[in-house]
């Protein structure tokens, strides 16, 4: 199997935490170099993770020719001019989410893939997940009828002032951070984008959206919501992730789940006829399937998960809830 050269742009809590664990146990990945705003960060980060080549910038990283792919996981307003470097460098991209600020600079970042022969996908680990699958099976099975109504959470901790989700000149806020996992979600199960987004939303004295709540109404009579707060007990790390989905002949729900948590997750089928089945899927790291998932897309040319298409549609709704709140 060959490997893939990966270099990553920026010391960011989300690969701490999560990426840097599922690209040491990508089988196609080569942990090759680490870019910081300071070398002496970047030289840390090479001996924790075992990188083979640090960087006190972004630039020099990316003028390095081994470097094959890119990781970005900088903040949301740092996306697009990054993104837009690292193509033009000829590198591939995985770009963390919300992939931009608006549906027309995230096409003009596939738009720039294409001109340089490179490929782009959005870092949505969860959509890589084999529980999301088994959950698209059912609902193409027909296990629940046709799909009426379906609604998700997402609510986490809100964070000190400094904290980046809690500055509006860094895109911070509950849409931009949470609410794309649950639009996305409904994306992905129902297929398609809603005809009308209304949004109601509180805020901070920093002007951005702490809570907000979303009525998504379509063509053919379905209708979604979707929920997402920074409001839980401060800096604690916790989080509340759920959804159900409700069709003609039943409902499947969330039982054990977390959108980017691996190990055993469950969900519960309930038809009409008064069936009720617990269902469990095993789950393995979700930063590591998506590490490998764009790894065979460079090396074999498997299409990446994460498509054009559905990121350019997500990040329409976005710009519809965000206009529906003033924001």
């Amino acid at each position: 199997m060959r490997t893939v050269k990966w270099g990553v742009l920026g010391t960011a809590y989300i690969f701490e935490r999560d990426t840097a664990e599922g690209m040491k146990q990508a089988e196609n990945c080569e942990l090759y170099a680490i870019a910081g705003r300071s070398m002496e960060k970047a030289e840390a980060f090479k001996e924790k993770y075992g990188f083979q080549k640090a960087y006190g910038s972004y630039e020099d990283l990316l003028a390095d020719p081994q470097v094959e792919a890119v990781y970005i996981p900088l903040p949301n307003t740092m996306h697009y001019e990054w993104t837009i470097k690292a193509l033009k460098a000829k590198k591939h991209v995985l770009c963390e989410k919300p992939l931009a600020p608006t549906a027309k600079e995230a096409r003009e970042m596939f738009e720039t893939a294409r001109e340089q022969g490179v490929l782009l996908m959005e870092a949505f680990a969860y959509q890589h997940s084999p529980y999301i699958a088994e959950i698209q099976k059912e609902l193409e099975r027909g296990t629940i009828g046709d799909v009426r109504y379906m609604e998700a959470a997402l609510i986490t901790s809100d964070y000190v002032e400094g904290n980046i989700r809690m500055r509006r000149e860094t895109l911070g806020g509950s849409t931009y951070d949470l609410g794309v996992y649950c639009s996305s979600l409904i994306l992905r199960m129902l297929g398609k984008e809603p005809e009308r987004v209304q949004a109601v939303s509180t805020f901070s004295k920093e002007k951005v959206d702490m809570y907000t709540a979303v009525l998504m109404e379509y063509e053919n009579g379905m209708r979604a919501n979707f929920d997402c707060g920074l409001v839980l007990a401060t800096e604690k790390n916790s989080a509340l992730d759920r959804f159900q989905i409700h069709g003609t002949k039943g409902s499947i729900e969330a039982v054990k789940f977390g959108f980017n948590a691996p190990g055993e997750l469950s969900y519960v089928v309930r038809t009409f006829e008064g069936m009720e089945e617990v269902k469990t899927v095993q789950v393995p790291q979700n930063y590591r399937l998506e590490v490998e998932q764009l790894g065979r897309c460079i090396t074999e040319g498997e299409t990446p998960a994460v498509s054009e298409a559905f990121s350019v549609a997500n990040a329409r709704i976005i710009d519809r809830i965000l206009e529906s709140i003033g924001y």
